[in-house]
């Protein structure tokens, strides 16, 4: 490595910038299809639950109303736009309706294309624009997905690189050639890529006719061409009408031969220019001109097919060599890339993406030479082993090289191989059909969590999740306090722990908080609340134990959640158990309140916004004996349920066996090593928490509606915009009275992931109110 990369090695070694290598900014774009049952296309508009096209971030049409693109933001590492890229994936799948996504690169069944709907924009120059493009291309050709990467820098490494090795240009002009340099060796060597990664060799016989003569079938509706390894990348897929030819080898004179494009009516606007990089600007507006007075910010790849082997469309081990081939693109020695140099690069490609799988395959150097394939594969995988070591690269990069080279040395380790095999066994539709089932089986399995976010409470990672589907974009500000913001058409808000918002006031949350206050409130609203006495000292309570050691009693501190602290005693106890059910509450709060225990059922009602949005009943912690095994045994096979976790992180909690439920079974009469009989129930704990084992089951549908005026009344009371309103009833089919219900506890940060993901019953979308609430 002569030069450049010479200084460039020497810079990296000298400052330690090793790690700068593999970070930076990645993004991802991934087209699919939604097709029905059958793997026909879904000729159905794009799903309003994405909200306007031109206002989702996220989530858009494409092409046709039948194409989702979906776009992550940019992020540190590939991990974690991979991950993004999965929500992405989950959101649309679990959106549709009788649909699916397609796979596959190459399009499905195919209507008439007349049929095809070109997607309904809400800008009609973007809609004039995909009209044109169905003239010149037609509908179906149009219709060929994949995946777009995105990828730059860190500037902070691009600076430091400046400092050391520039000679005396500007720094937008070094940032520019720093790219160029890395585009020009892209085009040269891009059909490697192409090889290792094309997954599109089979297609419909609905596609387009015109070159079935070079087709051969395979089964009842499946066609390939001898050798295909990529339609999507061959003069039969998503290429230009003809080859054209701009300058890579400066920013001027790239925007200078891509206006001359459009304006001799080559292209319709630069757009058109399906170039497999593309130079990018982080500004889309008037793209040209951006890239001539800000530069070059970010590469994007367009050249990945859809890899219908994995649910996202790609493996993550294919972005790494991604990024691996990048590096070796910048390490490599570069020249100006001339005009007949692209040619035979285009050459390259052409012949790999159609013969790709012959054995004797020769390509063109760039002095227009003939090499076999396979040999200058290994060549340049040889020198990216070569670069992996000198710069001491972990090893499952270096893992991921010597995958590669076994595809160049085997063929029918590719994917495009994989997928010709597959194929033959059934047929296009009904592999691929199999394949997006499996898919939609696997999002439904994590329906509930927002994949990279897992360690956010289960209710903040559902708004987020509902934030995405509807377009609204988020940034997480403090995990560890579940802080995040929102923000849409210039409007921004900020939540803490999905219920937190700026829609309470603050002397709200307090009135809730404060166990004692929420009684008087709502009592001087005439509505039903437990009798009893607060007190501030042990002592004091202790001494009244008189009045209650016949009685059936709550005792709880006056500030709390999630069931902390909380005894109750329904049947007779002991002056000791008093005693120690004061003692834990104490420990939780300075004032402790002991009051009349409300007969009935509790349930949760959850008011967003003056609406009852969800109604729950949460069964108190317990297990179900099989005779065999004891109560400890029985807690830890329960807990083995995928939905129970820790820190709500997960739509039910693990069963804990501490000092509370410890007493709990005292008072029955049981402990911890007491085997129940078959199908026996057993219950842990008297308060029905969630968050303290409980079982959550949806009432929403069966509660008397008194009952759900009393809950927004309550929230009313207290001036609360979003509220958890805990209530005792002993009849939900009869109307509310004056001793039929009672209200034992309003709750300022109700959890919401309950109502979404009960035990039983459906999902109440709470996530979709509160940002109904707030935007």
């Amino acid at each position: 490595m002569q030069g450049f990369q010479e200084n460039l090695l020497k810079v990296i070694e000298e400052k330690n910038l090793h790690e700068y290598l593999f970070l930076g900014n990645f993004g991802l774009e991934k087209e699919n299809l939604r097709v029905d049952k059958k793997g026909r296309l879904a000729l159905t508009a794009h799903p309003k639950a994405f909200g306007k096209k031109v206002e989702n971030s996220y989530i858009k049409a494409d092409f046709s109303e039948s194409q989702v693109e979906v776009i992550t933001p940019a992020f540190d590492s590939i991990d974690e736009s991979y991950n993004f890229l999965e929500n992405l994936q989950d959101i649309v799948s679990l959106n549709l309706e009788e649909e699916y996504l397609w796979p596959q690169s190459n399009p499905p069944y195919l209507p008439e294309a007349e049929e095809i709907i070109i997607a309904k924009m809400e800008n009609r120059h973007e809609e004039e624009y995909r009209e044109e493009l169905s003239k010149k291309y037609g509908k179906k050709r149009q219709l060929i997905s994949g995946i777009h990467y995105n990828f730059s820098f860190k500037d902070s490494f691009i600076e430091e690189l400046y400092d050391s090795i520039g000679t005396g240009e500007g720094y937008k002009e070094f940032r520019n050639n720093f790219y160029l340099r890395i585009t020009r060796n892209f085009l040269r060597y891009r059909w490697l890529i192409i090889y290792l990664t094309g997954a599109s060799p089979i297609f419909h016989e609905t596609y387009i006719e015109g070159f079935m003569r070079d087709a051969f079938k395979i089964n009842n509706d499946s066609y390939s061409i001898n050798n295909m390894v990529s339609l999507r990348n061959s003069i039969y897929g998503y290429k230009n009408k003809e080859d054209c030819y701009v300058s890579f080898n400066s920013v001027e004179k790239y925007v200078e031969d891509l206006k001359g494009l459009v304006n001799n009516g080559k292209l319709i606007s630069h757009k058109e220019f399906y170039n497999p990089i593309r130079l990018k600007t982080s500004v889309t507006d008037d793209l040209l001109q951006q890239l001539l007075d800000g530069g070059i910010n970010y590469l994007e790849v367009r050249i990945l097919d859809l890899n219908p082997m994995y649910k996202n469309g790609v493996s993550k081990e294919s972005l790494y060599f991604m990024h691996l081939f990048i590096l070796l693109m910048l390490f490599i020695e570069d020249k100006p890339l001339t005009e007949e140099e692209q040619r035979i690069a285009n050459t390259n490609h052409d012949l790999v993406a159609i013969s790709g799988m012959a054995d004797e395959l020769f390509i063109f150097e760039d002095d227009g030479s003939k090499i076999l394939l396979k040999d200058k594969a290994l060549e340049i995988l040889t020198r990216l082993e070569e670069l992996a070591s000198v710069l001491d690269f972990e090893d499952k990069y270096k893992n991921i090289i010597k995958s590669e080279k076994r595809k160049i040395l085997n063929n029918i380790d590719t994917v495009s191989e994989e997928i010709v095999k597959s194929t033959k066994n059934s047929s296009f539709i009904e592999f691929h059909m199999n394949k997006a089932k499996q898919y939609l089986e696997e999002s439904k399995k994590k329906e509930f969590n927002f994949i990279g976010f897992e360690d956010l409470e289960l209710s903040t990672q559902i708004l987020l999740k509902d934030a995405v589907t509807s377009g609204i974009n988020i940034e997480v500000l403090d995990k560890s306090e579940n802080f995040i913001s929102l923000s849409k058409n210039g409007k921004k808000e900020y939540i803490k722990q999905a219920t937190k918002t700026s829609k309470d006031s603050y002397s709200t949350v307090l009135i809730m908080e404060n166990k004692l206050v929420t009684k008087k409130v709502l009592s001087d609203n005439n509505i039903r609340v437990p009798k009893g006495r607060d007190y501030d000292e042990v002592k004091s309570a202790v001494a009244d134990f008189k009045y209650f050691k016949d009685k059936k009693i709550v005792i709880k501190p006056k500030s709390t959640n999630f069931g902390i602290g909380i005894t109750i005693f329904k049947e007779s106890f002991s002056k000791e158990d008093y005693e120690k059910a004061l003692e834990m509450a104490f420990r939780h709060d300075n004032t402790v309140l002991i009051e009349e225990f409300f007969s009935g059922k509790e349930y949760r009602f959850l008011v967003i916004d003056n609406e009852v949005v969800g109604i729950l009943h949460r069964v108190p912690a317990n297990v179900i004996g099989d005779g065999i095994k004891n109560i400890t045994e029985l807690i830890e096979e329960k807990n083995l349920d995928p939905l129970r976790g820790h820190g709500y992180k997960t739509p039910l909690e693990k069963i804990k066996l501490g000092e509370s439920e410890e007493l709990f079974l005292k008072n029955q009469g049981k402990s911890s090593t007491y085997i129940p009989k078959k199908d026996e129930r057993v219950f842990l704990r008297e308060n029905s928490n969630i968050s303290t084992g409980g079982d959550s089951i949806d009432f929403t549908d069966d509660i008397h509606g008194s009952y759900k005026e009393i809950a927004i009344k309550s929230a009313s009371a207290v001036n609360a915009r979003i509220c958890g309103v805990d209530m005792m009833i002993d009849n939900i089919s009869e109307i509310a009275d004056n001793v039929n219900y009672g209200i034992i506890e309003l709750n300022f940060n109700p959890a919401i992931h309950i109502h979404c993901y009960p035990y039983k019953g459906k999902n109440r979308k709470a996530g979709q109110a509160i940002l109904k609430l707030l935007f």
